[in-house]
């Protein structure tokens, strides 16, 4: 790849990508019920509340799909979710106790009983969830971050070919591509409407990610996995959690150019307590590209401070605000035409290429887009330059790998003599 496309697919041609964007929105107006109302099966693996607003967005732009499967490492979950979508969904959730399933191979037998298979647990199980459903032959809705290291996102890259050559869809998570206004403002961008671009400014800045409590009794691995998001190992922490979508959107503002290198600042401040796990709730990253173009990309995750998300694309003759999709400088411009909910639009678009019997492979920006965070993450971590090509050539794991995980398994970390639990040290720790 040179300066640089995925190493899935060929990026797609501005022309061909607006193409596809057309057909995707037209069909989630229309309601996306292609071809008749044959039954489309999907199941749930996580019954966190991202997974269950997957279902929900599934279910409600296709009448035909129907909710059959369900699993989390914790059955109180599921049937938690599974009441709460019968209430939001009473005609089409159709999971019975049968078909309700935990601990950390309930993976597999969702995938035996759907045609669809929605993936939104821990990251860190992405990549091997993603892989034994295309092995089966099912159909793929997975979550971001798609992998937390290097050796995930070479499960990935393997997972989307698989897919290319099984003629499965895998449809990502990262619904900035589906939103009908951003969509409108990268064509501005892309057609020189703020000029070159020069740098890019991402925020996500936030409070931290929910908590639950030590259940009685519950051991050590089973209480880092009900905090998923508050332990690297599982989680990936916040720079491929939060700014994928940023980063994602930045590599398509730039044409599927990603950058060659990066530098990261992270650490902790003040959310240290031991219910925070062992993740950073700051990072800053620096992005460069081959021809000088900078992303400067923050994220945080703390209480009583600023809050912002936003996408700022600074160019020669103006400025680009994404998520506000309006454009300032010589050329002012703002879009006006119909949002949509991205949310629903991404599943628009997969249940109508199922249902027309075509191909829609995310691979082609997805893996990009992870591993570019997973990048900022590794150079926050250990304060080195990380570079592209070294995260190619790395088959780095946050141990355990994902298959060998277990309940009674030594945890992969465990708190010190005052409750805390240990983290990275920039300048000390080494990964790679």
């Amino acid at each position: 790849m040179s300066s640089r496309q995925s190493d899935i697919s060929p990026q797609p041609t501005r022309r061909e990508f607006l193409a596809a964007s057309a057909t995707v929105s037209a069909a989630a107006v229309c309601g996306v019920h292609v071809a008749g109302s044959d039954t489309i099966r999907i199941g749930m693996v996580g019954s966190g509340g991202r997974c269950a607003g997957a279902a929900f967005n599934a279910m409600n732009v296709d009448a035909g799909v129907r909710l059959v499967a369900m699993c989390d490492l914790f059955l109180d979950r599921v049937h938690q979710k599974r009441e709460a979508l019968r209430v939001q969904k009473p005609d089409q959730v159709a999971v019975d106790d049968d078909h309700c399933f935990d601990g950390f191979d309930g993976y597999l037998k969702v995938i035996e009983s759907v045609d669809v298979v929605l993936i939104a647990n821990a990251a860190k199980f992405h990549p091997l969830h993603m892989r034994a459903a295309l092995e089966a032959g099912k159909h793929v809705f997975v979550e971001k971050p798609h992998a937390i290291d290097p050796a995930g996102i070479r499960d990935v890259v393997e997972a989307c070919r698989l897919a290319e050559e099984k003629k499965l869809c895998v449809v990502s998570g990262l619904h900035s591509r589906f939103d009908r206004g951003y969509r409108a403002t990268v064509e501005q961008v892309h057609e020189g409407a703020i000029g070159d671009v020069v740098a890019i400014e991402e925020n996500y800045l936030r409070a931290p990610y929910g908590l639950y409590a030590r259940a009685e009794g519950m051991g050590e691995v089973a209480y880092q996995c009900s905090n998923q998001y508050h332990f690297h190992w599982l989680s990936g922490d916040d720079v491929p959690q939060s700014l994928i979508h940023n980063i994602d959107r930045s590599i398509w503002v730039m044409g599927g150019r990603t950058p060659i290198k990066c530098h990261g600042l992270g650490g902790r401040s003040t959310m240290t307590a031991p219910i925070y796990g062992n993740v950073f709730d700051h990072h800053s990253v620096v992005y460069e590209f081959d021809r000088g173009e900078r992303i400067y990309a923050f994220c945080r995750t703390t209480t009583g401070c600023h809050n912002e998300v936003s996408s700022i694309v600074l160019g020669t003759k103006g400025q680009a605000n994404l998520l506000r999709c309006q454009i300032t400088g010589e050329n002012a411009w703002r879009y006006t035409g119909q949002r949509g909910n991205p949310y629903d639009d991404e599943h628009a678009a997969l249940f109508a290429a199922i249902r027309a019997g075509e191909v829609l492979n995310s691979g082609y920006h997805m893996v990009d887009a992870t591993r570019a965070t997973v990048m900022g993450q590794l150079s926050c971590y250990t304060g080195e330059e990380m570079t592209w090509e070294r995260m190619l050539q790395s088959d780095y794991c946050h141990a355990p790998a994902p298959a060998d995980c277990s309940f009674d398994m030594e945890p992969p970390v465990r708190p010190g003599a005052d409750g805390t639990y240990p983290v990275f040290q920039p300048g000390v720790t080494r990964l790679l």
